[in-house]
């Protein structure tokens, strides 16, 4: 018998499968290769990346043991596939499920539940490192915490939506059909692919808004509203495309989609004309930044502070902490003040009258002493005060000051009066109240 005729010769059956020599070879050489493989990341791979990365260390038993799984079933499916006992399952239509069909979906779901952990532990370091609040004294719990944040969800449902693709492909489920109608027909694996993209652009704009531009905004020391437009911008674009990109997934025809859309746009024109001037205010507010989340706005007599900027309406939280919502139009067409506008030198005032009579230079002198000792006003310009009018009643002085607190400078006015009003005691200067001298005219006759 020469080698060829030994490798071809059955050695035993498992079932209607034959095992042959060169099925038992092939066996023995996938398993030694696979646990060289094995021994590699295990030996040299994994304790380089425990060495570098410390924030996992009381992880490595559970991280060695997925990768063990993971190889368990690898060597499965070789050892399946070499020796030829790939046995069918169940069948029926196109489904054919093997033994490797189950294996290959086994598979899927571990190195899933690896990647969701590897990526989500990245993804939270990188994080805190971007923003310097990991080092190695940092807590594990604490961490640990926030791997299960915004970031680890988004990939933890991203990568188990891509595992289920994969699973649904391994039992060629994915080919049915869901919602068929005329001659549109929409897949599962359809379906699965949009919620892909969506998820995708999600974590993208995560990625680079929370690792990339963040490290940009602080090199460059961007402002907060700065940032927050660029961040939206980014937002709308991305989840445009993600959008779009989805819905051609689906077998929708963006022909057919775009003539609609128009045909509807031309419909609600003129009915929604105040929501278009409204949206597109939005994305000029984002553009031109005229006023940028963390902007200090007066608005009608209103004063508040902007706390979002959204593409119909902003959000202003005023004085009394009540959240008003406010179309973009009125924002881009109305006479605005922006008090963030100013560079340290807006100028208030308090009026106060006192009686005729009193010391002018000592009203001066208490009412500047006021103004000076208040935490809230500015040093440089000085405040200073001006003798205004001789009143019905008094003698009138206005006290300027400057001051940044413009979202609570009533509160500034107010310290100030109380103050003025306790030095005015102090030294026995009166404040008048209105007077009127009535003269009654008798009747002179009996």
């Amino acid at each position: 018998m020469n080698f060829n005729e030994f490798l071809q010769s059955a050695l035993f059956n498992i079932g209607t499968h034959i095992v042959t020599a060169r099925h038992l070879i092939s066996w023995v050489i996938v398993l030694v290769i696979i646990y060289m493989i094995y021994r590699l990341v295990i030996n040299k791979l994994l304790p380089r990346y425990f060495q570098k990365e410390k924030y996992v260390i009381r992880d490595n038993d559970k991280i060695i043991r997925s990768i063990r799984y993971i190889f368990i079933l690898i060597a499965l499916i070789g050892s399946v596939m070499s020796l030829n006992i790939d046995f069918e399952i169940y069948k029926i239509k196109n489904v054919i499920i093997r033994v490797s069909t189950i294996l290959y979906a086994l598979t899927i779901w571990q190195v899933a539940g690896m990647l969701d952990w590897l990526a989500s532990k990245v993804l939270v370091y990188n994080y805190h490192r971007s923003r310097n609040e990991l080092d190695h004294k940092t807590s594990i719990e604490k961490y640990a915490k926030e791997t299960e944040g915004q970031g680890g969800s988004m990939v933890r449902i991203l990568v188990y939506v891509a595992a289920a693709f994969l699973v649904l492909q391994s039992f060629n489920l994915d080919s049915y059909s869901i919602f068929p109608s005329g001659e549109y027909k929409i897949k599962v694996a359809d379906v699965l692919e949009a919620i892909l993209i969506l998820l995708s652009a999600r974590l993208l704009f995560w990625v680079i808004t929370q690792l990339v531009l963040f490290r940009y905004y602080k090199r460059s020391n961007v402002n907060l509203g700065s940032q927050y437009a660029i961040n939206q911008l980014l937002k709308y674009v991305l989840y445009t495309m993600a959008a779009l990109w989805a819905i051609s997934s689906l077998g929708v025809q963006m022909t057919v989609l775009w003539g609609g859309a128009a045909a509807l746009l031309v419909g609600l024109g003129l009915g929604l004309q105040q929501t278009f001037n409204d949206f597109f205010s939005g994305i000029l507010l984002l553009f031109e930044r005229s006023v940028e989340v963390g902007d200090v706005l007066n608005i009608g007599g209103m004063v508040g502070t902007v706390k979002s900027i959204g593409l119909r309406t902003s959000t202003i939280e005023t004085r009394d902490s009540i959240t008003v919502v406010v179309p973009n139009s009125k924002l881009v067409t109305d006479n605005v003040i922006n008090w963030s506008h100013f560079d340290e030198k807006v100028r208030f005032k308090i009026e106060v009258g006192v009686a005729y009579g009193s010391d002018t230079k000592l009203v001066k002198t208490l009412l500047l002493k006021a103004a000076n000792d208040h935490p809230g006003v500015n040093e440089i310009p000085n405040p200073f005060v001006r003798f205004t009018n001789f009143g019905n009643s008094s003698l009138d002085f206005e006290l300027h000051f400057f001051s940044r607190n413009f979202i609570h400078i009533e509160d500034v006015k107010s310290d100030l009066r109380f103050e003025i009003d306790n030095a005015f005691r102090e030294n026995d200067i009166e404040i008048p109240f209105p007077q009127r001298v009535v003269w009654m005219k008798g009747n002179d006759k009996e």
